[in-house]
C-alpha cells in the first residue's frame, strides 16, 4: 500500500469529499493506490490518464495554447489538468500531476524530476506546487504520487 492512501481516504470520507485524479507522468499510479483500498468507492470518483498533449486537450479541456506558451510541464497545464477533472466529473476536489520522470526528455530549464502538482476545488481556482523529487524514474513517480496525496490531504483538512 503507497505511503498516505488509506489516510486520504479516511479524510475524504470524514468530510463528504468526492476525488478525482488527473495523472500524466504518474500513468495512474495515483488511482491505483486509492482503489487498491477496499471501500474506496465511495471516495474516489475517477482518474483520468492523459500521458499526451492531445489527451490533455481532449479528455481534460487543456488549452493548446497553454500546451504551446509553458509546455505539458508547467504550473498553468497542471492548474488546467485539476480544474478539468472537476469539469468532466462529479468530484469536489482533484488533484494533477505531470512532470518529467526520466530517464531521458530533461533539458537544463526542466530537468528530470520536476512535477507540478497541482489541486483543485468546486467554486475554487486551482493551484500548483513545484517540487523536484530526485532518483530513478521508479523513485520519481513514486515521490510525485505521496505528495499529491499528501496534498490531497492537506487541502481536506483545511477544509
Amino acid at each position: 500500500m503507497m505511503a498516505g492512501a488509506k489516510e486520504t481516504l479516511d479524510l475524504a470520507r470524514a468530510r463528504g469529499f468526492r476525488l478525482a485524479i488527473a495523472e500524466s507522468c504518474t500513468g495512474g499510479m495515483i488511482s491505483a493506490a486509492l482503489t487498491d483500498i477496499p471501500g474506496s468507492s465511495d471516495v474516489f470518483e475517477c482518474g483520468f490518464v492523459v500521458y499526451s498533449n492531445d489527451a490533455k486537450v481532449d479528455m481534460l479541456g487543456v488549452a493548446p495554447t497553454t500546451l504551446i506558451a509553458h509546455g505539458a510541464v508547467s504550473a498553468q497545464t497542471a492548474c488546467e489538468m485539476a480544474e478539468g477533472a472537476l469539469r468532466h466529473s462529479h468530484a469536489d476536489i482533484s488533484v494533477s500531476v505531470t512532470g518529467i520522470a526520466g530517464p531521458a526528455g530533461g533539458t537544463d530549464e526542466k530537468p528530470v524530476g520536476l512535477v507540478y502538482i497541482a489541486l483543485a476545488r468546486r467554486g475554487a481556482n486551482a493551484s500548483a506546487e513545484r517540487h523536484f523529487f530526485p532518483g530513478d524514474r521508479a523513485a520519481v513517480r513514486r515521490q510525485t504520487a505521496e505528495a499529491a496525496l499528501a496534498a490531497i490531504s492537506r487541502v481536506i483538512s483545511s477544509s
